[in-house]
């Protein structure tokens, strides 16, 4: 796999994804399945699917591995895509793994993913992952991914109460609290 030039934010995921399904030709009725941790992965597959939606592709949503409890994804009108109850047989054109699912203390393991990966060995591997999860986790020498997109959120800021009140606001509270207070005598 050669590496690209760097990318960067939410394009820098999605370009790249949609690019390779162009590439190699997906379209129409091809069946692409993503297998992710409930919750954690779930938003960003839902991103991944809005991406190519207008591919015309039939989307699949499997929590971990569990094939049984594979999920169509829907496109719903003013939300984006969404995680349907309708279940799907599955026959993937390509398999989307997320990095989620290397994670520490998630119930799967590298041996799980390759005995999925071998009950599709026609599809395409798509690895999606933040901070290199699949090589710290060693799963990059044990799958070969046709296409790895690996990102990094760094920094992260976080702060609080970042808007100061204007001199106007303060005037109001000042105001509403003395109007109370007489009321209240």
């Amino acid at each position: 796999m050669s590496d690209q030039s760097p990318q960067k934010g939410v394009p820098g995921i999605l370009r790249p994804f949609k690019q390779y399904l162009e590439t190699n030709k997906f379209g129409k009725g091809d069946q692409i399945v993503y297998y992710g941790v409930p919750g954690t992965c779930t938003p960003f597959i839902e991103l991944l699917a809005f991406a190519v939606r207008g591919l015309g592709l039939e989307q699949v949503y499997v929590p971990y591995f569990k094939e049984e409890q594979a999920k169509r994804i829907i496109f719903v009108e003013g939300v984006g895509m969404q995680i349907s109850p309708d279940h799907m047989v599955l026959i993937p054109g390509a398999q989307v793994i997320m990095g989620g699912l290397a994670m520490p203390n998630v119930p799967v393991n590298v041996g799980d993913a390759k005995r999925m990966l071998a009950r599709h060995k026609d599809s395409s591997v798509i690895g999606i992952c933040f901070m290199s999860m699949f090589e710290k986790a060693s799963w990059i020498n044990e799958i070969s991914f046709d296409l790895l997109i690996d990102a990094t959120i760094d920094p992260v800021r976080v702060s609080e109460q970042t808007r100061k009140l204007s001199e106007h606001s303060k005037y109001l509270i000042s105001s509403y609290d003395r109007i109370n207070k007489k009321e209240g005598e």
